[in-house]
């Protein structure tokens, strides 16, 4: 046995928590790194109730030795794996919660192909900051061999709980009638999903399919998704196009033209039609929020959901009720359970993708009208983003720290687009209201080296050209001393 402290191996591997659980080169998450993160896990969330583990994967092909290296973690801690085979993050986190057990995801998310991800679960759901803090700073004793075993045999009780949940909140066969597409790609969840949509009475329409994995974002939507859902929306004539990312905590919810829906629009419809009173949601997402008037009180945090489950934690603790939070990118977690035509839906703190999918699908029958006509009533604000690849974390910091620091640097940005800063907002990167109305919000990516930038406005076209050309401005003044070139910015619609 040797002595491991696993704050050095953070420094030595790269791999280290992001915005939501370890992150890293899938060629860096090596046998000793997962084996050594998943003890210190189980060493900080330790309970002497249950002697089992829930674990699970997304669907990339680095996975299975990631999740083998877990396994053998639990095992050598004298703990039960509770293997839950391929399966959706949000599944994962449901099963270990109502089993009252730890959980273990291993995923990437929506992250560039090349790299991979763990993530963890305590018996009251996703793990703090500070339960990451702990992890960071554990000490583990690793043996000199076996820090990989054969996964075992799989259970199908997660999956069937999952399905179960939805079933039991949504009224039977209410999806009767309705032709969806669903775009499969690489998503954990396209046999899942899509059984749970036929068996509510949806017809539904596989599209998409991939071998190999697409590290879809609900954020970044390429252009080439973009217009290939509207070609499906016009051939197959669908009510609505749904996907998720890689490990389905994401949704991907399009019209029946084929528009991709923004998340925070529709965490925010998903909200209402659940009768949710108290919000917690990132500094990122949508002003509609606050403008539409449909909730009691709503808290900005920074990006990320163990800030959002924090800030709904105190919302209950604070004697709030009806507490729900969603983020940018579509995700809606469950602070308390909720009640609606007499069925309860339970809380589960992490990212789900299926409620909000089913929800704006309840919510088109409920008003007899179009996907794409539930946004209607709604204040006109429209949200872009885009972002710079490759960018070092570091150089994103700086260019942020020359912009706040420098008022003349901040007046040069924003003039190209006839405006001036009104109010700064730190919460997370750099976010500048202006005083036109107007928002531009620049931060570093929390899971890869990326510069993004979130934009708003009251046109779709305008949000979108000050998301492009706030980081064509910055590329040009600013990364081309460090290799960032044209090429490297991606736009987003």
């Amino acid at each position: 046995m040797s002595l491991v402290d696993v704050h050095d191996l953070m420094g030595t591997s790269g791999v280290r928590f992001g915005t939501s659980g370890v992150r890293g080169l899938a060629s860096e998450m090596t046998d000793k790194i997962c084996f050594a993160y998943t003890l210190a896990f189980l060493q900080v969330v330790s309970d002497a109730s249950n002697s089992r583990v829930a674990l699970a994967m997304d669907l990339r092909p680095s996975s299975p030795a990631i999740a083998a290296a877990c396994a053998a973690a639990i095992r050598h801690a004298g703990m039960q794996v509770d293997f839950c085979g391929a399966i959706p993050t949000p599944a994962l986190a449901f099963y270990a919660q109502q089993q009252k057990m730890p959980g273990i995801m291993v995923t990437g998310s929506h992250i560039p192909f090349d790299r991979n991800g763990i993530k963890f679960y305590r018996l009251g759901g996703e793990i703090t900051r500070t339960d990451e803090t702990g992890i960071s700073e554990a000490k583990v004793r690793l043996p000199q061999k076996g820090m990989s075993i054969e996964l075992p045999e799989t259970s199908l009780a997660a999956r069937q709980m999952y399905i179960g949940r939805y079933l039991d909140f949504f009224q039977p066969g209410f999806l009767k009638g309705m032709r969806l597409g669903f775009y499969e790609h690489s998503s954990v969840a396209r046999g899942l999903l899509k059984e749970l949509l036929e068996k509510l009475g949806a017809e539904v329409v596989s599209l998409g399919r991939t071998n190999e994995f697409v590290p879809i974002d609900t954020e970044a939507m390429s252009e080439s998704d973009v217009q290939q859902a509207r070609r499906w929306a016009k051939r197959y004539h669908v009510d609505a196009i749904l996907s998720t990312d890689g490990d389905a905590d994401r949704p991907l919810i399009g019209d029946e033209h084929g528009a991709w829906m923004r998340g925070d629009i529709a965490g925010l419809l998903c909200a209402r039609y659940l009768g949710a009173q108290s919000i917690a949601t990132p500094i990122s997402c949508n002003t509609a929020i606050e403008r539409c008037g449909s909730f009691s009180r709503v808290v900005r945090t920074r990006i990320g959901s163990p800030y959002v489950i924090e800030a709904m934690e105190q919302m209950l603790q604070s004697g709030m009720q009806k507490v729900a939070g969603f983020e940018a990118n579509g995700g809606f977690l469950l602070g308390s359970g909720l009640e609606k035509q007499g069925r309860v839906i339970v809380s589960l703190k992490t990212r789900d993708a299926v409620l909000p999918m089913l929800s704006l699908l309840a919510m088109t029958i409920e008003k007899h009208c179009k996907m794409s006509q539930l946004q209607q009533d709604l204040p006109a604000r429209f949200t872009s983003s885009a972002r710079l690849l490759a960018v070092p974390t570091e150089t994103s910091t700086q260019i942020l720290l020359h912009l706040t620091t420098s008022s003349m640097a901040l007046d040069e940005l924003l003039s190209s687009f006839g405006g001036a800063a009104d109010c700064l907002d730190e919460t997370d990167g750099l976010r500048i209201s202006m005083d036109n109305g107007e928002i531009v919000h620049l931060r570093p990516s929390g899971n890869a080296p990326e510069l993004r930038c979130y934009a708003e406005s009251d046109t779709q076209s305008r949000a979108e050209l000050l998301a492009r050309e706030s980081l064509n401005l910055i590329r040009d003044r600013y990364c081309r001393s460090v290799g960032i070139t044209r090429d490297h910015l991606e736009k987003v619609l």
